[in-house]
């Protein structure tokens, strides 16, 4: 009896040291991040927040060593693409979705359109930039705003399309059968009870997908390009902020290095902003 206590008090004690090991770990790994995480934040906020000005909101890309200039026309132009890739790729994402979850769990079609959104959702964006490159600005010879929204849009689609499949999922079945019971049309479940009720979790869906195009730099180099000055056809290069601050960034102009930080700033707080909005929906939601 006291070999087989003192073996369970040396089991015991073994789990604590490595429960100790395995705490310390990962509260070493979470400080780690954390500790990155707030020093690139506290440095946007530091060198962004003195590139604020009413200027930068009011006039466009300036000249190198300019005393003025803003970025009006690339906040302009990302504002109009990611608008026009969340209008285009939403819709799709959201049909798709909602096939997956209501008509395809175990078809050959769906487990092959899910196969393809989750080499989508992990492809890098540069890739996808290069393929619109391919297939649109090098046959039409131009950069244009157009290639720019083809290319956030495929960044959008996976991501409604999962978001929206996962949301209808937990959706209880018994929903939909009280609602064919009482003869209800499968279109009209899925229009008037099931995406009803998993609305909150697609609008989530939609915002995160806003916040990860709202700052994507690489597809954008491979289509839109940019402009220096402001640009209403988006036939053409159109400037946009993320690309304008990789340009301003690496140049050795201290009045760009200036607005890029300050454009850095501006996509963090907007991307800041949708991500806690998207969260607060999903916690209204559960």
């Amino acid at each position: 009896m006291d070999a087989l206590q003192a073996s369970k008090i040396a089991k015991h004690n073994r789990r604590k040291r490595v429960n100790v090991i395995a705490l310390v770990l990962s509260m070493s790994a979470m400080v780690f991040g954390l500790f990155w995480l707030s020093w690139i934040l506290i440095e946007t906020v530091r060198l962004g927040i003195g590139g604020l000005s009413l200027s930068l909101f009011t006039e466009m890309t300036p000249p190198p060593q300019a005393e003025t200039g803003g970025l009006l026309n690339a906040i302009a132009g990302s504002l109009v693409m990611v608008a026009l890739a969340t209008f285009v790729g939403t819709p799709i994402g959201i049909l798709a979705g909602v096939y997956l979850a209501e008509f395809g769990q175990k078809t050959l079609l769906g487990n092959l359109t899910r196969f393809i959104n989750d080499i989508l959702l992990s492809a890098p964006s540069i890739v996808i930039g290069l393929f619109i490159y391919t297939v649109v600005v090098a046959p039409m010879k131009t950069y244009s705003g157009y290639a720019g929204v083809l290319a956030l849009a495929l960044i959008v689609i996976p991501v409604v399309i999962r978001t929206t499949e996962n949301m209808l999922s937990l959706i209880p079945s018994a929903l939909r059968e009280a609602a064919y019971a009482l003869g209800t049309p499968k279109w009209k479940v899925i229009l008037s009870i099931t995406l009803k009720s998993a609305r909150a979790g697609v609008i989530t869906g939609i915002l995160l997908a806003v916040a990860r195009i709202a700052g994507e730099t690489a597809p954008l180099l491979f289509t839109a390009l940019s402009n220096q000055f402001w640009a209403s056809n988006l036939s053409g290069p159109v400037a946009s902020l993320p690309v304008t601050i990789f340009k301003f960034a690496l140049s050795p102009y201290e009045n760009w290095q200036k607005l890029a930080w300050a454009g850095v700033f501006l996509i963090t707080i907007g991307v800041l902003f949708l991500n806690i909005l998207a969260r607060v929906l999903f916690r209204n939601k559960s």
